[in-house]
């Protein structure tokens, strides 16, 4: 068993940037931007000299609401390297759970887009924004508003040298809060689950170790990054291993289908309905999807028939199943790819390493018999530091050390 990480984001960034400066680290395929770890590194250190500029430090929250664009990938790091929270919000929020969340979390800075859909952002944030007082900065990564622009964001760059940066990261400690994301949970208002360098760096990793994941792999990355599949999964195991990420920016079908072609995509990610989509795409038979190896289907229950399409119709033998939730970070179990078909449909997998489980009787609170049915709790690194600003709801879920998670195994 290989021991734990004992890094921050930025640290683990820094490594692969080591070991792999000259490999491809992100492509937006569609959009022709391509960085090396080396190019990528080195923008997200334009963008901490920002966020330092701009008047950010370690502790404050700054939340990002925009597709899968390059600026989330750049902030999701910087912030990491100059420890502010990271405030993930859900592109289908409307105007009243965004102001909920945005107060709630006490960001103090907010990056977003123009528009998704049909929801205008900039019409939504200038008719709330009023009403927030603790929200100091706005800047529209579309660069379309009266507010201020990702360029002019990033000129401020200038003003921070490289020393001041370092001695920031230097501040920095593994059990730092760094990634905050509200979680509907199962009754009352949205929770703030907080989760540190060392919860997510690790499950990235875990995860990457359980899909054979290497720096010769490619990810197609479409789900999205403000939840934990898509910046953990998708980002964080492909940087602990330097890998290559491929994200999409919105998901389509075609545009997915397209990349992993042109690209030579070796894994992809996706919840089932995704891959439905992708396989019931008009001219699915025309691309070539030889390449594909590796992926993880989570977000809800894997119908037979889906799973077996994707290993013969996509070629993704080697293809996993990922159970978990936000409050551990978020993967507890994990099929391996030479687990047959049924046990990849059938069941959730093994437990990760460096995790514990147990399933209780939810009524008397006592270890379940072998074969009886029960709540599944899980302890170790993974477990969530807690709700933001909840204590009461924090001691309900984490029970002398075990995270309860609400549902039956």
């Amino acid at each position: 068993m290989k021991p734990l990480l004992e890094l921050t984001v930025g640290e683990l960034l820094k490594e692969s940037t080591k070991k792999f400066g000259h490999q491809e680290a992100v492509i937006y395929s569609e959009q022709n931007i391509r960085y090396t770890y080396a190019e990528f590194y080195q923008e997200t250190s334009r963008v901490a000299k920002a966020l330092l500029a701009t008047g950010l430090k370690k502790g404050d929250h700054i939340a990002i609401w925009a597709t899968n664009v390059p600026e989330w990938l750049l902030l999701q790091f910087a912030a990491a390297r100059i420890g502010a929270v990271l405030v993930t919000l859900n592109t289908s929020y409307q105007s009243s759970e965004l102001e909920y969340v945005l107060r709630h979390s006490d960001t103090t800075a907010l990056f977003f887009i123009d528009e998704f859909k049909s929801t205008s952002y900039t019409s939504i944030i200038t008719g709330i924004e009023h009403n927030l007082p603790k929200l100091k900065h706005l800047i529209n990564l579309s660069g379309s508003s009266e507010h201020t622009s990702w360029n002019e964001f990033l000129m401020s760059s200038l003003m921070v040298s490289d020393e001041v940066l370092d001695k920031h990261e230097q501040s920095l400690h593994i059990h730092d809060v760094i990634n905050m994301q509200y979680t509907s949970g199962t009754t009352g208002f949205p929770k703030g689950v907080m989760l540190s360098h060392h919860n997510i760096v690790n499950n990235g990793f875990l995860v990457a170790q359980s899909m054979k994941l290497t720096n010769e792999d490619r990810l197609c990355i479409p789900v999205p990054f403000f939840h934990c599949f898509g910046c953990v999964l998708g980002v964080l195991a492909c940087v602990s291993v330097g890998a290559t990420m491929l994200p999409i920016i919105e998901f389509q079908p075609a545009s997915v289908l397209r990349t992993v072609e042109k690209e030579k995509c070796t894994a992809l990610h996706g919840v089932p309905t995704m891959f439905i989509a992708e396989l019931n795409a008009l001219e699915f038979d025309q691309y070539d999807l030889s390449t594909l190896r590796t992926g993880i289907m989570a977000g809800s229950n894997c119908p037979a028939e889906v799973m077996k399409r994707v290993i013969h119709d996509m070629g993704i033998n080697e293809i996993t199943i990922a159970y978990g939730q936000t409050e551990t970070s978020p993967v507890i179990t994990q099929t391996t790819p030479t687990d047959s078909i049924e046990r990849r449909v059938q069941t959730v997998g093994k437990v990760h390493n460096h995790v514990q489980i147990q399933i209780i009787n939810p009524v008397t609170g006592k270890p379940a018999s072998f074969g009886e049915q029960g709540e599944l709790c899980a302890k170790g690194y993974l477990t969530m530091k807690g709700y933001y600003k909840m204590p009461e709801e924090t001691e309900k879920t984490i029970v002398e050390g075990w995270l309860h998670t609400g549902d039956l195994a």
